[in-house]
């Protein structure tokens, strides 16, 4: 699974550490999906998107 995590934190200047914090995981964790190693639960990824206010399918390509 591909992901816009990376250039989304980018465009709103959040951290890997920023970004885990506000949904709850560990840094690496978001480490791992920017990375492509890890796909997320449904409300990992709805509370990503929701920090982004983008949806799900903006952020994520299945």
């Amino acid at each position: 699974m591909k992901n816009n995590i990376k250039q989304f934190r980018k465009k709103f200047a959040i951290t890997q550490e920023d970004l885990a914090n506000k949904v709850g995981v560990r840094r690496e964790t978001i480490v791992f999906l920017e990375q492509g190693k890890y796909n997320p639960s449904l409300k990992l990824a709805h509370d990503i998107a929701g920090i982004f206010n983008v949806s799900i399918e903006d952020l994520f390509s299945f």
